[in-house]
């Protein structure tokens, strides 16, 4: 499995390069969809499994929101956490002061090789005007 996530086969640097191509995260069914429109034979399963192998090596960003597993590729290198717009997507890198919290947290109850995760769910100020005008109309 180690050598498959590293191997740089068409599909993957197929499906890394629609990723690549929106800062906001996209679903597994719509980047099978995008990679279809460009003639691509990747198989919905092959986008799941090459998308699963670029979050566990930390190439992927991924979170579940009201549409299911999302993903995109990650913009920075390193842990970090995500303010994500519920409507729309848009995703906006943030720094959380949370490490110190999650480390004494872990430790006050002996546990040790944490990790976690922080997306901070929300709509964004375009899709909240919009939502708005819709509920006025």
């Amino acid at each position: 499995m180690e050598e498959r996530a590293h191997r740089q086969t068409r599909q993957k640097r197929d499906i890394r390069a629609v990723l690549a191509e929106s800062s906001d995260f996209v679903g597994a069914q719509e980047l099978h969809r995008r990679l279809k429109e460009r003639g691509s034979g990747i198989g919905l399963a092959t986008v799941y499994r090459t998308l699963n192998d670029l979050v566990e090596h930390a190439q992927a960003d991924v979170f579940t929101g009201t549409q299911g597993q999302m993903f995109r590729l990650c913009a920075s290198e390193g842990h970090h956490h995500h303010l994500v717009c519920v409507e729309c997507g848009r995703t906006v890198e943030v720094d959380a002061p949370i490490e110190g919290w999650v480390d004494a947290v872990a430790a006050d109850h002996g546990f040790t090789r944490v990790r976690h995760v922080l997306d901070i769910m929300g709509v964004c100020a375009d899709c909240a005007r919009r939502l708005d005008t819709e509920s006025d109309g």
